[in-house]
């Protein structure tokens, strides 16, 4: 399969689906049967939804909120806004009443589309403040009992409502080019309000070409992709619905991260798009599970994972039993382990926050690919990717194609190409910061190796500066915390300061395990977060990783946090990246009162 060069996003879709009429393109899960569409009726879907809008006054350059979970009909939306010339604005179902007034208000949306009843309750609350705001077609039907500023349709009768002709709207909706704006997508916020990111058709095709060259080696053709991450976030929306879209794939909804194993299992993913925090959960599940076991089978997994990192960490050759072993092992552990990814996996693309290297060396020990990318949503959100057959796993890999970078003077890394967003919405000041000569100054800091990989250091603002001008990278030392059994998450601390201190997350598992050895009355974290002897217990994975780190980045002293860094209580993102100043708030006096032991 060539890579095409498209139009548009939608120009992409149209010609796709007529190239590709019945071959199944969306599946979705009801009960235990999973349910498929073709490109011709999601085709036909998005044609009638995009007719209906433009009958509700929906023009071009409108803006039209998205509030759903992964499924079929978030695709369709997407695409019938597009299709129009109207701009979509995706947004989390995590949002507050007040997160979504915000975004309504700062984009000035005309129209929304939800999904379900729960979340229409939270939408129209903030959907009947603003009087821009004028329509809304809900899922799931939805009883109002006192009318509001809002008009609210249900999507089956809206749809059915509404004439086919594909090839008509195909027609009429093919002037859309690729300096068109396509969406808003608003920033996670790690640290402060959500800025409105505006990104035209040509930085997600751009994105979604480099992806293809990338994997092109590994096959472009008879891929699937298993779509759990927010589609809301623009590492999803790009690289889980727009490069799968242009390379003719099917997209498989994930019913819920708890049933991620069993549906990975079904729908025989070739792709699938994976932030680091899950890796982590994975290896430690899978570590786990091996240790419970024991015996021989604990012995093989050891041995797969030596000779893994022998010869893909440490670049050493394996002699000739152990490339005899090696080749064992790939047909017995490594098979075992690829079929719970479903067997089919061509490619794990990682991405979101930065990934530990060992645990990257964990996965590719075990036969399974994986590629660590780099990006921001102000980019597309990808800019770099490790190549399948040259990984290194300590950096982001190389640029995609027709994409240039450069390292300022300070270190911080610049971007220029297509990728690069239009700016922030109804925002100059924040633009003209982030977009200087058409580079886009990303804010992390990092470097070019001698052959053209990036290795990234860290967050420009994230970095820590002691009270003697040292710089700590907190990502690093945060992730190495990770890492340790006893720890789930981490937070260091210390700018202005004479040494780093912590604020941890017991893992659940492990804390459950430690209270019943030690005969503890609870295993919730607020009842036992200041128990000594769960102190020394997690002090000793402290003085382990210490021993690893220099001196300006040893932790002195730790505290544990009351509770776990969630979506839920604001201190992660949805895309699972720490909200620092909600944690530092949350705890100041925690942390200022460790200096004063």
């Amino acid at each position: 399969m060539a890579i095409k060069r498209w139009n548009s996003l939608t120009h992409m879709f149209f010609e796709q689906a007529i190239a590709l009429q019945d071959k199944p393109l969306l599946f979705s899960k009801t009960g235990d049967n999973w349910n498929s569409e073709t490109w011709h009726q999601v085709a036909e879907k998005i044609t009638r939804l995009g007719a209906a809008l433009r009958a509700m006054g929906v023009k071009k350059g409108d803006r039209v909120v998205i509030v759903s979970e992964n499924r079929p009909e978030w695709m369709i939306t997407d695409f019938a806004i597009m299709a129009i010339g109207a701009i979509s604005v995706p947004t989390y179902t995590t949002n507050t009443v007040r997160d979504h007034l915000h975004i309504i208000e700062n984009s000035g949306a005309k129209a929304a589309i939800v999904s379900t009843k729960n979340l229409a309750r939270t939408f129209l609350k903030a959907a009947h403040q603003c009087d821009e705001m004028r329509h809304a077609i809900i899922m799931q039907p939805v009883a109002l009992e006192q009318q509001l500023n809002v008009n609210v349709y249900e999507w089956d009768k809206v749809i059915s409502e509404q004439e086919a002709d594909v090839e008509s709207f195909r027609d009429e909706v093919s002037h859309v080019s690729r300096d068109e704006i396509a969406c808003i997508i608003y920033t996670s916020g790690t640290g402060g309000a959500p800025k409105g990111v505006m990104l035209h058709h040509g930085s997600l095709l751009h994105n979604a070409e480099g992806a293809s060259t990338i994997i092109e080696p590994l096959g472009l053709e008879d891929n699937a992709f298993l779509s759990f991450l927010p589609l809301s976030h623009a590492y999803e929306h790009t690289t889980g619905l727009c490069w799968p879209l242009t390379i003719g794939a099917e997209i498989w909804y994930a019913e819920s991260i708890e049933k991620l194993a069993t549906n990975m299992a079904e729908a025989k993913p070739t792709v699938m798009v994976v932030v680091p925090r899950l890796f982590e959960m994975l290896r430690t599940r899978i570590t786990r599970g091996v240790q419970a076991d024991g015996g021989l089978k604990a012995r093989l997994f050891d041995r797969a994972l030596k000779l893994g990192f022998k010869s893909l960490r440490d670049n050493q050759p394996l002699s000739l039993f152990e490339k005899l072993e090696d080749w064992f092992l790939s047909k017995t552990v490594r098979k075992k382990v690829r079929k719970q990814f479903g067997g089919r996996l061509k490619a794990l693309v990682s991405g979101g926050a930065p990934l530990s290297p060992d645990v990257g060396y964990f996965f590719a020990s075990l036969g399974l690919p994986l590629m660590q990318g780099y990006g921001q949503t102000e980019a597309g959100p990808v800019v770099s990717v490790n190549p399948p057959w040259a990984p290194k796993m300590h950096t982001v890999g190389t640029l995609f194609k027709d994409t240039e970078a450069k390292i300022a003077e300070d270190g911080e890394i610049l971007i220029k190409g297509e990728l690069v967003m239009k700016g922030y919405w109804r925002n100059e000041t924040a633009t003209a910061e982030t977009i200087k000569n058409d580079w886009l100054h990303t804010g992390d800091i990092g470097h070019f190796d001698d052959q053209g990989y990036l290795e990234i250091t860290d967050r420009k603002k994230d970095i820590i500066v002691n009270d003697k001008g040292d710089n700590v990278s907190p990502q690093r030392v945060e992730g190495l915390l990770a890492l340790e059994d006893e720890i789930a998450q981490a937070m260091i601390y210390g700018d202005k300061r004479p040494h780093m201190v912590a604020l941890l997350v017991p893992d659940a598992d492990w804390l459950l395990n430690w209270a019943k050895e030690n005969s503890k009355s609870a295993a919730r974290i607020e009842k036992l977060f200041d128990d000594k002897d769960l102190h020394k217990a997690l002090d000793t994975a402290v003085t382990r990783i210490n021993k690893r780190l220099s001196n300006i980045e040893k932790i002195r002293k730790f505290s544990i946090a009351s509770e776990a860094f969630t979506i839920e209580n604001e201190q992660m993102t949805p895309s699972l990246k720490l909200r620092r100043h909600v944690v530092k708030e949350v705890y100041k006096d925690t942390l200022e009162g460790l200096y004063k032991r």
